[in-house]
């Protein structure tokens, strides 16, 4: 039996819209990014780009367990001499881009590289209900009926 590769030209992607509200943060990034890799398909290719477009709406709304919403710090440099820089995620959450949060656990999920790059730009992320891609006739993707365990109230 012959193993088999994904050709580029061969790969169909899918438009996936998940509703964030009321989500757990990390389980909901690692369901995302296994999606934006493509490893739920089972033409599977490491070094090819086949997983599906997500859509995650109401990032806003996802929540954290434990005491990460006050005390879980995101950190970055700024480039310069003693330019560290932290926030917790209560203030992005609260802040003008709550998206992000999403967004980054996403990327820290998703291989450094070219590729991981590109599988990350098929990943929106919106902080309310509406979005712009209702031309695209996403499926909805249920991650809370997935495990009892993705869902927590608020």
């Amino acid at each position: 039996m012959k193993t088999f590769s994904q050709k580029n030209e061969t790969v169909v992607k899918k438009w996936v819209l998940i509703d964030a509200e009321g989500l757990v943060v990390g389980r909901l990034a690692s369901i995302i990014a296994l999606r934006l890799r493509g490893k739920h398909k089972p033409t599977f290719t490491p070094h090819i780009d086949d997983g599906d477009n997500i859509i995650v709406i109401n990032a806003d709304k996802v929540v954290f367990t434990g005491k990460k919403f006050t005390d879980k710090t995101y950190y970055w440099h700024t480039g310069y001499a003693g330019g560290i820089k932290q926030r917790k995620a209560r203030q992005i959450l609260e802040g003008r881009f709550p998206e992000r949060v999403v967004e980054k656990a996403v990327q820290r999920m998703l291989p450094e590289g070219p590729l991981g790059r590109q599988q990350l730009k098929n990943l929106r992320v919106y902080a309310g209900s509406e979005h712009p891609h209702t031309a695209q006739t996403p499926d909805t993707l249920d991650v809370g009926a997935m495990n009892t365990k993705n869902r927590r109230a608020a």
